[in-house]
């Protein structure tokens, strides 16, 4: 089945400073079960691209004969890559989670230059997609996907993927080996128990132990960088970040300053290096993984997913590009010349572009179709709804399934259209239609987790009575948050509508008001035009 209509993750050429027009970028975060507040893991993982169209997808699993195939579409284009023999057992998969709560996510590096014209016919979507439909493990879907591209080649550019299921997290960093061999190298570390990593468009694997049950890697992984010239020294002293995917400038500024903020947020005693971050090289480097303070729950996987930098020099709500409403975005390109000197726009973990986003978060003290819930939102992360789509369910919300519109096509029946539709208008007074979005935002978010207890409670009570009537339960409480969450984000965006037309205010007392400008946006177009509009003083 085609996932997109149009491009997820293009190459991540525009995180050098050479092609930033070309930028579309993601984020994961991962965290153990023993830094979770209830033994969950989680990993989440935003799908950032100018192009793409955000949807939840729905896999069927089945039996399939001897001798049966299996298509390879291009995540990115659609384009038919070839087939490969179809696995005998397949399991339904939901969004980026299955059946089992195996869930998969990853970020795009793309890496060295020569190696960027990979030699085979699974790409990345692909690799992720068809590790779900057949692994039952973490550990299962890396031996799945590594040995997919042993067997019939790699067809993208460096990646790094989050793997997770209700006992382990694994991050995992791999590159194709260009157009003259086929399959990849690649290295994947399981999170320790009680730590936190993330990731977003770099490569985040530097040494590793060689001799490890938690660490596997592909057994030319340091011979090939040997004989490409990428390293000289000790098997030991080897970084695969240094080998296949050296930092510059732009990895650092656009992307490990986002690792950055998740984790000078959610440890915020270890004061991480800001030197580093503002591109800096020869700064210390972040850790692959920290410890965090104190444990990670669901609401605050939302909230690290919907970070601008608050409270930080790089914080996107401050200065005139914000305009004088504090809008924490910008449009592209990050990065610009005035007067022959190149100026940045940050890049935060919450941005205009996204397509669909999820925090996966997964138990082993339940029985799979509860225990594994896709936590599942489209466009803006700060401005999304975070609905509770169990890994056990057999529908999914019509507004948000495949096929309902497209990006070309504007529809009021889309819950990707209507969610764009209210995170734009609120972009023209940021400050004052986000306090209205965060108020229904939480008002759903906040019943979703609220009701979590109970609604697991009453599926168990039918597990334990015929797992299909659980099934049937959950299929049911998902579509219906879902489409409730739809209908109330399309009212919210009438509401809106009302409220901030033409740059006024109207209040519940059924008054119009006409603000001011802040006094700090006053100021700045007295600097640019004072001598224009000044006007004479009012006599007194």
């Amino acid at each position: 089945m085609r996932k997109v209509l149009v491009p997820v993750a293009a190459l991540a050429v525009a995180l050098i400073l050479a092609a930033p027009e070309t930028a579309s970028a993601c984020t994961n975060i991962l965290v153990s079960k023993g830094a979770s507040t209830d033994g969950s893991t989680f990993i989440s993982y935003a799908a950032d691209s100018h192009e793409l169209y955000g949807e939840l997808y729905l896999t069927p699993g089945g039996e399939h004969p001897d001798g049966a195939t299996r298509d390879v579409v291009e995540w990115d284009t659609g384009k038919f890559l070839g087939r490969i023999p179809q696995a005998r057992r397949t399991y339904w998969v939901v969004g980026n989670i299955n059946e089992h709560q195996v869930s998969i996510g990853e970020t795009t590096f793309t890496g060295r230059e020569e190696l960027a014209k990979p030699n085979g016919i699974v790409d990345y979507g692909s690799l992720m997609f068809i590790a779900l439909e057949r692994a039952r493990t973490a550990r299962e879907a890396i031996k799945v996907m590594t040995d997919l591209l042993a067997e019939f080649g790699y067809a993208s550019t460096g990646e790094t993927f989050s793997i997770a299921d209700p006992k382990e997290v694994w991050i995992m960093d791999l590159i194709g080996k260009g157009e003259e061999e086929k399959g990849a190298v690649w290295v994947a570390r399981r999170v320790p128990d009680g730590y936190i990593s993330a990731h977003a468009n770099q490569a985040r694997i530097r040494q590793f132990p060689l001799n490890d049950p938690d660490t596997l890697y592909a057994p030319d992984v340091i011979s090939f960088a040997r004989k490409k010239g990428y390293f000289s020294g000790e098997d030991k002293d080897f970084s695969f970040v240094d080998a296949y995917a050296p930092l510059d400038f732009g990895a650092l500024r656009f992307c490990e300053s986002r690792v950055w903020s998740v984790f000078r947020r959610a440890a915020p005693s270890q004061r991480f290096d800001f030197e580093y971050v503002k591109g800096n090289p020869k700064a210390e480097p972040l850790p692959l993984w920290i410890k965090p303070d104190k444990p990670i729950g669901v609401a605050d996987m939302f909230a690290l997913m919907r970070d601008h930098f608050e409270g930080t020099d790089l914080d996107l709500h401050l200065g005139v590009g914000a305009g004088p409403f504090a809008c924490p975005y910008r449009w592209r390109p990050m990065t610009w010349e005035v007067d022959g000197k190149r100026y940045v726009h940050e890049r935060a973990i919450s941005t205009q572009q996204t397509g669909y986003s999820f925090v996966s978060q997964m138990r082993s003290e339940l029985p799979d179709p509860i225990g594994g819930v896709e936590w599942f939102g489209v466009d803006d992360t700060s401005s999304t709804v975070y609905m509770p789509m169990y890994c056990g369910i057999r529908e999914v919300p019509k507004p948000f399934a495949v096929g309902v519109a497209d990006l070309f096509k504007f529809s009021f029946d889309s819950g990707f259209w209507i969610f764009n539709w209210v995170a734009n208008w609120a972009y023209s007074r940021y400050s004052d239609m986000i306090v209205d979005i965060q108020h229904v935002q939480q008002e759903l978010e906040g019943r979703f987790l609220a009701d979590q207890k109970n609604v697991e409670a009453a599926a168990l009570v039918l597990h334990r009575q015929s797992p299909q009537l659980a099934h049937e339960y959950l299929t049911r409480y998902s579509v219906a948050q879902g489409e409730a969450t739809f209908a109330r984000w399309r009212a919210l965006g009438e509401h809106l509508m009302m409220k901030y037309i033409d740059g006024n205010v109207k209040t519940p007392d059924r008054k119009v008001r006409h603000p001011r400008y802040p006094d700090s946006w006053y100021r700045a177009i007295v600097q640019e035009r004072g001598d224009i509009l000044s006007a004479p003083a009012e006599p007194e």
